[in-house]
């Protein structure tokens, strides 16, 4: 899918919920109850051993049971990492940081990828490279005011926060007022000891209320 399309899908969606759990059976039972929330893009990270045949089993059973859902992986921090995700079927590549030569591929090849960025030095070397979408990460050290204030210096750019964004009106809107696009949540939205009960039926109720939310913002 073209990086554009996936950068559609973000901003309409509002929010891109992001996880990992080692165990590779929990891991997939999140992925259904997001999807059963309403969630169609997602974030899954790579943060362990595990990550590489987790992401490899949840990207089958999409095939099988959820055929438009989106699948990224994150917590790329170098390019070798993110073509071996790309090799399995990632639909799109998140860095907690700039990683200038994975910018550059995916410009390249016309994959989406959302580089973690925290100082305008690093907005402006992805803005340079062709990167059209910014991860404010992380978003509690950053801050709403600082989204505020290089908007207008960036305004070809989209943003989103992640970290620090809680499943609130007022936590979301604020952000939303200040200019992003979408925000990103992990433990806050798909909390560890959610996913330790495997209490899967509230995840799915918390992204209800999430994006009901969401809706209710931009209505």
């Amino acid at each position: 899918m073209k990086s554009n399309e996936i950068l559609d899908l973000i901003k309409s969606q509002g929010v891109l919920p992001l996880y990992f759990h080692k165990d590779q059976e929990v891991s997939l039972e999140i992925l259904k109850a997001v999807y059963s929330g309403g969630i169609s893009v997602l974030e899954y990270t790579n943060r362990g051993e595990a990550a590489m045949a987790n992401f490899q089993a949840m990207l089958q059973l999409r095939d099988e049971q959820m055929p438009d859902m989106k699948l990224g992986i994150g917590t790329i921090k170098d390019l070798d990492t993110a073509k071996k995700y790309l090799d399995l079927g990632a639909d799109f590549i998140v860095s907690p940081g700039f990683v200038e030569e994975v910018a550059k591929y995916c410009v390249a090849k016309d994959i989406f990828y959302a580089p973690g960025c925290m100082t305008p030095t690093e907005i402006i070397q992805a803005e340079n490279c062709g990167v059209k979408f910014i991860k404010l990460f992380p978003g509690n050290i950053i801050g709403v005011a600082f989204m505020s204030s290089v908007k207008d210096v960036f305004q070809s750019l989209s943003f989103m926060p992640t970290g620090g964004v809680d499943p609130t009106e007022a936590s979301m809107k604020s952000w939303f007022d200040a200019g992003v696009c979408a925000v990103g949540m992990g433990s806050k939205l798909i909390s560890k000891q959610l996913m330790e009960s495997k209490n899967y039926t509230q995840i799915t109720e918390d992204v209800k209320a999430t994006l009901e939310i969401l809706s209710k913002l931009r209505s």
